[in-house]
């Protein structure tokens, strides 16, 4: 006669719960973590290119655009402050996009 372990009902409802946060982890981490990453580099990607089309006197190059956008910066001006320090703290854009396809 067998007189091993007996299952119960606790011990597979906490086999199911360590699966199920297994399966969890496994999913964030091969699908929705790299997936949130490249979403937000573009986004960042897309708003640096609408700030320089309305702003490029932030980097003296002169252009009529400027005085009419100017009416937009109460409205975007935290994300202009954050832009101004991203856009100077590169060495430049194509070094940044470079970087995306070759990872140092």
């Amino acid at each position: 006669m067998y007189e091993g372990p007996i299952l119960g009902a606790a011990s597979l409802l906490v086999d199911r719960e360590v699966a199920d946060t297994w399966i969890r982890g496994l999913y964030h981490g091969m699908v929705s973590h790299p997936t949130y990453e490249i979403i937000e580099a573009e986004a960042e990607d897309l708003e640096d290119a609408f700030l320089l089309a309305c702003f490029p006197d932030a980097f003296g190059v002169p252009s009529p655009v400027s005085y009419y956008t100017a009416e937009l910066l109460p409205y975007i001006e935290d994300e202009y402050e954050a832009w101004q320090r991203r856009t100077w703290d590169r060495w430049s854009l194509v070094e940044r996009k470079g970087e995306q396809f070759h990872p140092v």
